[in-house]
């Protein structure tokens, strides 16, 4: 009974979830309460894809709870429909959330009353409801330091007059044109290379007014915790400490998990918190590759590309005589008029060295042999992935956070190329020979060396594996909201 209960509640996309998800789990070895806070359709697909529920049968503190229904339900592949599910989560979750902490529904014999939220660092409105309630909040931003920074400043380059862009969006050369007003990113960052969001004529637009708004009431709640360490982001989180002195950084968070289950367990095998059906059959394909043979292709749960791009990646893959596996989601070409027909040889070439599935097991195609790089959206869970697994990578962003990962991988980390703003087959072909074979060793070694770094923070001793520990120790010091419950 005298265990913490905490509320973690991330915002309803795949990446979110997966993370926080994790954060979860670690939180469950270590004996606390958590009530893990989900839309009613995001239960519904971790039940059917995954091995959620048995899994966490194991802790007797964990349960789910449902959203209310109501939630926007529509397509998260743009910007307008995630600002729908923004919209409709701060219209109904916010009262929901309180209710359920005021009706103390959540306690029982064996739970006690809420003592803390983690919630979304995308979330505000945990902030109300902690003001509501008097239970402490904690945002855990799933972004890069780098890409949080970025937003972070965001004020300092309209001040600055970097943003909006002068000369339009159209003039390409114009993207290249440094930004100065990013503190520690002074030298190499650019207009491209900015969060997608930025690339405004218009700065009363409401996806660049909610990421602005929200990034900056960070520091209003108690923490920050974010998934990366101090080793590959430590220039930029000696910033954000600067508006955010209370931070834990913990990640990689897959890492930090099997480390953890390694350690208090028999096993140390995780389970993917996928939303989607895995295909496991290209594991068998990769068994019968080279090692370092394969390049891994997958843009993540929400980037859609054209009929174009897909046959200038198709293509570019194919004539680069290289080993591809593909993930393509049913949902991820844009119009699919005309989708049969395929060049015969690019089918050919597919049929001679690549396979294709619908999603993957990600975590475990990285950590296989026969992977010798990565071709992705730079999302931050698929980035922390590489690095942990020591693959290089070729990075195409598709929004949000994704342009500043991919500038920090190609240009600060060294640890491939970063390809964004452009969408050739011969630019893809090179990409491609560039990382697998020309500067093959020169990114093995920078990937390599990254990977032991990784490694080292979640082991016992290093900087992520002590500050989930402080972390842990700061949630049980938490005593929730005291009026609420008396």
């Amino acid at each position: 009974m005298d265990q913490p209960h905490v509320i973690i509640f991330p915002f309803p996309l795949q990446g979110h979830v997966n993370s926080m998800l994790k954060l979860a789990e670690l939180l469950c070895l270590s004996g606390i309460h958590v009530t893990y806070l989900v839309s009613a359709s995001i239960h519904g697909r971790l039940l059917t894809h995954t091995n959620v529920q048995p899994r966490f049968n194991h802790y007797p503190g964990f349960s789910f709870q449902t959203l209310p229904d109501g939630l926007y339900e529509g397509s998260l592949h743009n910007p307008d429909g995630i600002i729908q599910m923004y919209e409709s989560l701060k219209a109904i979750a916010k009262p929901f959330l309180i209710d359920l902490i005021v009706s103390d529904r959540l306690s029982s014999d064996a739970r006690r009353p809420v003592t803390c939220i983690i919630a979304d660092g995308i979330l505000s409105l945990a902030i109300e409801v902690g003001e509501k309630t008097g239970i402490p909040v904690i945002f855990f931003r799933t972004v890069s330091a780098c890409s949080f920074w970025a937003y972070f400043c965001i004020p300092e380059l309209i001040d600055a007059g970097e943003l909006p862009f002068n000369g339009g969006l159209s003039i390409r050369d114009n993207m290249d044109e440094g930004i100065a007003n990013v503190k520690g990113m002074e030298g190499f960052l650019r207009r491209r290379d900015l969060p997608s969001f930025c690339r405004v004529s218009n700065l009363e637009s409401d996806d660049f007014k909610i990421v602005l708004t929200e990034t900056r009431r960070t520091p209003r709640a108690q923490a920050l915790i974010l998934n990366t360490f101090e080793d590959l982001e430590g220039s930029i989180l000696s910033h954000i400490r600067s508006v955010c002195p209370k931070l834990y950084t913990i990640g990689p968070l897959h890492g930090q998990l099997k480390t953890s289950l390694a350690r208090k367990t028999t096993s140390s095998s995780t389970s993917s918190n996928s939303l989607w059906e895995e295909d496991r059959s290209c594991i068998r394909w990769l068994d019968e590759q080279p090692m370092k043979s394969v390049l891994y292709v997958s843009f993540g749960s929400i980037a859609v590309v054209t009929r174009d791009q897909l046959l200038e990646f198709w293509h570019g893959l194919v004539n680069s005589g290289k080993r591809f596996l593909w993930v393509m989601r049913p949902d991820s070409v844009a119009g699919k008029d005309g989708e049969h027909h395929i060049p015969a040889e690019l089918e050919e070439g597919t049929k001679e060295r690549g396979y294709m599935v619908g999603w993957a097991p990600q975590e475990e195609v990285l950590a296989h042999p026969s992977i010798g790089g990565f071709l992705t959206h730079t999302g931050w869970n698929s980035t922390l992935e590489s690095i942990l697994a020591g693959v290089p990578m070729i990075c195409w962003p598709y929004f949000a956070d994704q342009q500043v990962n991919s500038r920090f991988v190609g240009e600060v980390w060294n640890l491939g190329v970063d390809m964004k703003d452009t969408c050739d087959r011969v630019i893809v072909e090179k990409m491609i020979n560039d990382l697998m074979e020309v500067r093959r060793d020169e990114f093995k070694k920078s990937a390599d060396e990254m990977s032991k770094l990784a490694k080292r923070a979640v082991s016992e001793g290093g900087s992520s594996s002590c500050n989930l520990d402080r972390l842990i120790e700061d949630i049980r010091l938490m005593n929730g909201g005291g009026a609420t419950h008396s």
